[in-house]
């Protein structure tokens, strides 16, 4: 029988393959993880949490001048990106020290180093080879750069958390959740903000009427959307980036943040050493058991062709752990349903099926919305409003999606996302008393 170094090595220890290897540790087999950057993966470092930290900064902007209809005198108010930016730092940093922590007291061993394949057992961890029994593969994304001429001179998203200073005029290119997020952050905290997208709407993939909806609210704000353009080109001219589009137009900016995607982080990872079939893009092909194509080698997260969320990527890991060493091959992943939320401003919260999709898949939908001034705005004055939908099959009176654009979104839609799992109905919701006032409960009070 084969020795080898370890019954189970993750690749990555972002927060799919730190939960899976904790778990994995938990059930007594002996486990290391490799880990090349700050241990977090991009949630961590340059994702999920200092993004929100930066949402929160920007939100602050818009909620001190509505502070003044409360009765609040506000004087003398500024913002110093250099104060957030090093209390981010802080922040993460603790972060990473946790994660460490976690590793350790779970008796995971932690090789520092890039690790790529050089058999389907064996990894080479900058210099030092380690074998196992079973490989997991957790590497995670990155932001896919564009090519255009000129693409040297914009940023992408990870490059944002590190800016010196704040610029006054950002373009952004591309309008995913990304590059909406973006958009907020920078122009909360007072730059003026251009987006730039190729399509005809932004959002692409999320219902229409919340898509048409966030685009009004952000552009009564003052960010200016720019739909159907390309960027071609990008030069520097005394500090200032000059973007040219395909329709021929010059915006002179001092910043430009290219939002257009992400690719899996699966470079010089040595795929092929260990025969590893992957997408042409650099997705690794898995199965339901995570498994890829070498019945030894699994994979989970943004890596994969799978859905690319933190929470989907430590649900896998978790999983798969439990699978492989704790004699539980029932356990799964459901991917039915996942509440997902974009942190733009207002913020958009949704779970299920969007209308069109909806309408594809049942033959008698109909969907209920509510459109109002948020009570907070009632005295901040602020041009501002919320939209919400449901979306029922009419068949089974099942609600099958449900959607909301405005204050506090993602926070109503976790519990809402539990409704839409448990198959709850419109009349569950109709027969629900309501919270008053709160905007939630338009919820159990829509009838139209």
């Amino acid at each position: 029988m084969t020795s080898y170094d370890y019954d189970y090595f993750v690749i990555g220890a972002g927060s799919g393959g730190v939960r899976s290897s904790r778990i994995a540790a938990g059930h007594g087999v002996k486990v290391g993880i490799a880990e090349a950057a700050n241990l977090g993966g991009t949630c961590v470092n340059v994702g999920c949490v200092p993004k929100k930290l930066l949402a929160y900064a920007s939100d602050f902007g818009p909620a001190i001048q509505d502070a003044k209809g409360f009765g609040w005198k506000i004087d003398n108010v500024t913002f110093d990106w250099g104060t957030l930016i090093a209390n981010k730092d802080i922040e993460i940093s603790r972060l990473n020290g946790i994660y460490e922590t976690i590793l350790k007291n779970a008796g995971v061993d932690l090789i520092r180093g890039y690790a790529k394949f050089v058999d389907a057992h064996k990894l080479d961890i900058d210099g030092k080879i380690v074998t196992a029994d079973k490989i997991m593969i957790a590497t995670g994304g990155k932001p896919r750069k564009p090519s255009y001429k000129g693409a040297e001179h914009a940023i992408v998203s990870d490059d944002a958390f590190y800016l010196k200073e704040l610029p006054k005029h950002v373009v952004i290119e591309g309008a995913g959740y990304i590059g909406v997020e973006f958009a907020h952050i920078f122009h909360g905290m007072g730059s003026k903000v251009t987006l730039i997208h190729r399509g005809d709407q932004i959002l692409r993939g999320f219902d229409q009427e919340i898509r048409d909806f966030l685009a009004l609210e952000i552009k009564k704000q003052g960010i200016k959307i720019i739909l159907d353009t390309n960027i071609d080109e990008i030069t520097q001219k005394n500090e200032k980036k000059h973007v040219k589009t395909d329709h021929n137009d010059v915006i002179e900016c001092d910043l430009v943040l290219s939002a257009i995607g992400r690719v899996p982080y699966t470079q010089n990872l040595g795929l092929d050493n260990a025969k590893i079939a992957h997408k042409e893009n650099g997705q690794i092909i898995v199965n339901e058991d995570y498994q890829t194509n070498i019945p030894h080698i699994y994979a989970v997260g943004d890596v994969t062709d799978r859905v690319q969320l933190t929470p989907v990527a430590i649900a896998e890991g978790h999983v798969l752990a439990d699978r492989l060493f704790n004699n539980q091959p029932e356990r799964m992943v459901s991917y039915n349903n996942i509440a997902t939320a974009v942190f733009s401003n207002p913020p958009i919260g949704n779970v299920g099926l969007t209308e069109e999709n909806a309408r594809k898949k049942y033959s008698n939908i109909r969907c209920f919305t509510a459109n109002f001034k948020p009570m907070i705005h009632t005295l901040s004055g602020r041009d501002e409003r919320t939209f919400m939908k449901l979306v029922v099959d009419q068949d089974t009176d099942i609600v099958v999606g449900a959607h909301i654009c405005g204050r506090d979104a993602p926070e109503m839609m976790q519990a809402i996302g539990i409704a839409v799992n448990c198959k709850a109905t419109k009349a569950d919701f109709d027969r629900t008393i309501g919270i008053h006032p709160t905007s939630a409960e338009e919820f159990v009070t829509m009838r139209s």
